[in-house]
Formats: C-alpha cells, structure tokens, sequence
C-alpha cells in the first residue's frame, strides 16, 4: 500500500492552541502595562511602601487604601506575567521543531521578563515612585521602559514566527535590507522613552490649564524634565518620517507576503496615536486619556514589529 511522504516540518507546525496563546499572551502583557501607567499617574507606587515583592510586609491586605489596591492589583499581574511567559516557553519548545526561530524569540520574552521584574523591584525599594522627584528616577523610568518595549517586541515576535508557515526555521529565512527597518523601529523606541518622560513630568509638576503647561515648557524656572515634555512630539513628527518611508517600502517591495492591509493598520494606528497626543495636551493629560494614548502606542509597536519582521526576515523560497 502506497504512501503520501509529509515533510518532516508540517507534521510540527505549531498547534492553533499554540499560536493563540501566544497572540493572548503579548495582549495580557499590554494589559499589564497599561495598568502599570494607572500606577503611575495616580501616583499609587508607593501603596504597598517599600516592601517588594510582599505589599507591606504581608500577603493579605486588610483595610487597604485606594493606592494599595491599585499597586497590590499590579504586582499580582505582573505576577501572572511570568508564569504565562514561562508557559508560553515551554509551550513552544515542546510544539516546535528544532531550529525554530519562535524558541529564540520566547527565551528573550522570559529574559526581559526577569529583566522588568528587577526594574520594577529596584523602583520600589530605592523609593522612586508616587510623587518621588529624585533625578535618578527618569533614568530608571526611561530603563524600565526601553525594556518593557523590547519584551513586547520579543513577544510580538514569538507569536508572528508561531503563525507563519514559511521561513520560520534557521537557515529558511533571508535577511533583506534590515538597517532603514531597525533604524524606524529604534526611533520608535525613542519616541516611546520620551513619551514616559513627558508623562512623568505632567504627573509631578500638572498644569491648570492648557496656557500654563506651555509657559511651564518653556520657562527658564522650571525643572528639566517639564521642559523635555516639548520634546515627545518632535521626536514623535521626525519618526512618523520613518515610518511613512517604511509603509512606502511596504508597499512597492515584492515579498512573500502581501502587506498592503497591515500597512493601512499601522498607518491608521498612527493617526490615531497623534490624535489621541493631541487630545492628550489639549485636555492636559487626564488619566484615561494617558491609558487610551499607551494603548494605541503599544498597539501601534506590535503592529510595527509585525511588519518589520516581514520585510527583514523573508523565506528563501520568495527569492
């Protein structure tokens, strides 16, 4: 009796259940930050004192403040987070083959895990939370952000290589013209650290109205850090730059993938995401509209990775 010869590959490819996990995974991680943001603008870092990772001395929380909650309620998320990211390591290890590109990228989404978890803990117990102004918490908040991103850039990744079916082995894939890719991808980046910046500094120093907030930028009297807020929507316009050159590149290169659809999503989300800048100083920067701006930046970051990752790292088989 005669027999159809599978290829060794398709017999592994990664299980539906899997790939799910994985894109839930990275959408539970943004929740995560986005409550982390909560934490910070309503300055309940330091709800659980300087106690890490017990929330003041105890497990149990009897008669806890609003700012206990909220930091407690981070701090079991987070939590969470590493035992869903080690979950999804093992996962992927046991239903991928061997020299699968999703094993590597998993290995730094548990490293920049850890990674946070250190950040986070050095925040707390060095006191640089709530209405902390110590000059060496912007250096960690910038650290601890420059971070967060590369840990959802490596999940992001994770769950975009379990989803393809095609150049998702060492030696299966092709690199092509990765320095603009990574350099709009960097800039990005920076604009995201400049972002937490200026958020930090309408969380310690807020304005009244929309008149004073702009006279505060650019007083000689005022600290640093308000007078970097000018800074987030420069870089932000310069990146948009490399960006726009990016969608265009998506749009007129042959590869394997058609990427028109996903360079509309991310030419919408960046639209959005200026919009909602906008709105955000306008508005002088209240709470949800902090969440709902991070959550369009964040969104708009995995998108961007999705996107350079097709470009940069193509089956040999579209040559």
């Amino acid at each position: 009796m005669s027999t159809i010869a599978v290829p060794v590959n398709a017999q592994r490819l990664p299980s539906p259940a899997l790939r799910r996990f994985a894109w839930g995974v990275l959408g539970y991680f943004i929740a995560v930050i986005l409550w982390g943001s909560l934490v910070r603008a309503t300055g309940a870092g330091a709800g659980c004192g300087n106690h890490w990772p017990l929330c003041n001395g105890t497990v149990m929380q009897h008669s806890a403040s609003v700012n206990t909650l909220i930091e407690f309620t981070h701090r079991i998320t987070s939590g969470l987070s590493l035992f869903s990211v080690v979950g999804l390591l093992a996962w992927t290890f046991a239903g991928t083959v061997r020299g699968h590109l999703a094993r590597t990228a998993a290995v730094a989404s548990v490293a920049f895990t850890l990674i946070e978890a250190l950040l986070g803990a050095l925040l707390v117990k060095l006191g640089l939370t709530a209405q902390s102004q110590s000059p060496l918490r912007p250096a960690y908040l910038a650290l601890h952000l420059t971070n967060t991103l590369l840990l959802l850039a490596a999940l992001t990744l994770t769950a975009h290589l379990l989803s393809r079916r095609k150049g998702y082995l060492r030696g299966s894939v092709r690199l092509v013209a990765p320095f603009g890719a990574v350099a709009a991808v960097f800039v990005v980046m920076i604009v995201g650290v400049t972002g937490s910046l200026a958020a930090l500094g309408d969380t310690l120093f807020p304005a009244s109205s929309l008149g004073l907030a702009l006279a505060q930028d650019f007083s000689a009297n005022s600290g640093w850090l308000v007078r970097w807020r000018w800074m987030h929507p420069t870089v932000a316009f310069l990146a948009s730059i490399l960006l726009i050159w990016l969608l265009v590149r998506a749009a007129q290169r042959s590869t394997h993938w058609d990427n028109r659809a996903l360079s509309a999503l991310l030419l919408l989300l960046l639209a959005a995401v200026y919009a909602l800048g906008v709105l955000d100083v306008v508005l002088l920067a209240p709470l949800w509209m902090q969440v709902a701006h991070l959550l369009g930046a964040d969104t708009l970051w995995a998108t961007l990775v999705v996107l350079t990752a097709r470009l940069t790292l193509q089956p040999k088989e579209a040559e």
